[in-house]
């Protein structure tokens, strides 16, 4: 909802998918190779629903993502390409919820750990990945770091005009949802909740980090 107001508004958005998607399904017909093109299939029908301009693929193993210096470059890389502004990413910390019952995916960890020190201090400074600078990248600083934890409230967009596009990019990913209406009541009901203290109809909520 947030990527698509900021695209209504005129900004260019880009998303990073750090890994292939080619473990989630207990289908016993289905392969890696075939989930994967799945995945990136609707991922590519969801980001133009959106108006995202790019999605960066970086094609690691599903469920074996590790924040090593190869995924960190690999992000920076991206950031000193694109020069975003605001970076968005999993909190790193958000391992679990007790009142979901729900444990955050293990990718989801790694990569907002990744993305985390990609922005600061990694793509700042120039002397680290100094090949960049060869390559025509200069060190870029990210002005803030968004990061997505559902037991957190910080900083509220009001997503009330997007939320349809929302809604719209999620039904895209079919290989993901058994039940995708009880996914779009659970999502619809949460936005509102987010939105309500601020007389929004609908909110997506962040922990807002202004970097130095």
């Amino acid at each position: 909802g947030t990527l698509a107001k900021y695209n209504e508004e005129g900004w260019e958005t880009y998303v990073i998918i750090a890994t292939d998607g080619s473990r989630g399904s207990d289908d016993p017909k289905m392969t890696h190779k075939k989930l994967a093109e799945i995945r990136h299939q609707e991922a590519e029908t969801g980001r133009k629903v959106l108006g995202i301009k790019k999605i960066f693929y970086l094609n690691h193993p599903d469920t074996q993502l590790v924040a090593d210096l190869k995924l960190k470059e690999e992000i920076v890389k991206i950031i000193r390409t694109v020069k975003p502004k605001i970076v968005i990413a999993m909190d790193p910390t958000f391992f679990y919820s007790t009142k979901r019952g729900f444990v955050n995916h293990t990718d989801h960890r790694v990569a907002g750990l990744a993305a985390m020190d990609a922005c600061f201090p990694l793509s700042r400074d120039r002397l680290t990945f100094l090949e960049h600078e060869k390559q025509g990248l200069k060190p870029h600083r990210v002005e803030e770091l968004w990061l997505v934890s559902f037991d957190k409230v910080d900083h509220l967009v009001d997503i009330s005009k997007t939320f349809e596009k929302k809604i719209k990019a999620l039904s895209m990913h079919k290989s993901q949802f058994k039940n995708f209406p009880k996914v779009e009541k659970m999502v619809r009901e949460r936005a509102k909740m987010l939105g309500e203290p601020r007389g929004y109809k609908y909110a997506e909520n962040f922990v807002r980090i202004k970097l130095p």
